[in-house]
């Protein structure tokens, strides 16, 4: 069953390469969709959160116990993202250097919560296949509807941080292989099922930081008039589609 979790994973990983259907783009068109890409990313990682991962939890914790979870996740991805500012103090003076700054920050931020995502998803995946093998091809598919719209949103973000396109490939490749390493933890014992349920709220938490702290103010600040009709439509384009995968999957 090792074998089969470990491509099913490797397949899932090989999902974060769906933006390579962006890099023909010339640049201005690519500039152009950048925005949209952002305002996806933030209704995805919400919808993420709210649609799949807190309900999920809640079907093991008491209520209670995930909310505050999801809190601590917010505040730790809060304390991160303070941390990054304290190690470039200089850049207050520097305004250009400190936007350069800040959005290397929200890459970070989420290349952070993803991996952990994508862990837990190579968990899910090998403690499914453990089970049986059509429980384990079940999630597996159940998997990969869920991070079409999540690795689309995660490129757009890297690529806002003002990574290359290539570069933005590669690193959201490097995140999504932490699902091969879940696999490998679970099949050395090294990980616990029960343990999943408390870690999705942290991921929950972080998700909506990113989005709330991060994504949805850099919308309001730099796209009026039009363009943010344009970016609102997107964001509930992202909650719509998670909402319709959490339909489908049940």
């Amino acid at each position: 069953m090792f074998f089969n979790a470990l491509i099913s994973a490797i397949i899932v990983s090989l999902i974060s390469l769906i933006g390579v259907v962006f890099i023909f783009l010339r640049k201005e068109n690519m500039t152009n969709l950048l925005f949209i890409l952002v305002a996806l990313a933030a209704g995805t990682l919400i919808g993420d959160a709210f649609f799949h991962i807190i309900p999920e939890a809640l079907e093991e914790i008491e209520i209670m116990i995930v909310f505050i979870i999801v809190i601590i996740g917010f505040l730790f991805f809060y304390l991160i993202e303070t941390f990054m500012h304290w190690h470039h103090p200089h850049e207050h003076f520097e305004e250009h250097a400190k936007e350069h700054r800040r959005k290397k920050n929200i890459s970070y931020l989420n290349l952070i919560s993803d991996g952990f995502h994508n862990f837990l998803d190579g968990v899910l995946i090998a403690v499914s296949y453990i089970a049986s093998f059509p429980i384990g091809v079940a999630t597996t598919i159940a998997v990969i509807a869920h991070e079409i719209p999540q690795e689309i949103g995660d490129f757009g973000i890297l690529l806002y941080s003002g990574m290359s396109k290539i570069k933005a490939l590669m690193f959201n490749l490097l995140s999504a292989l932490f699902a091969i390493v879940g696999v490998i933890v679970v099949y050395l014992g090294l990980f616990k099922e029960s343990y999943i349920m408390y870690v999705l709220p942290l991921i929950a938490g972080g998700f909506l930081y990113i989005s709330m702290s991060d994504l949805i103010p850099e919308l309001h600040e730099h796209h009026k008039g039009v363009k943010s009709l344009i970016a609102f439509f997107f964001l509930i384009l992202g909650l719509v589609l998670m909402f319709l995968l959490k339909m489908w999957l049940g």
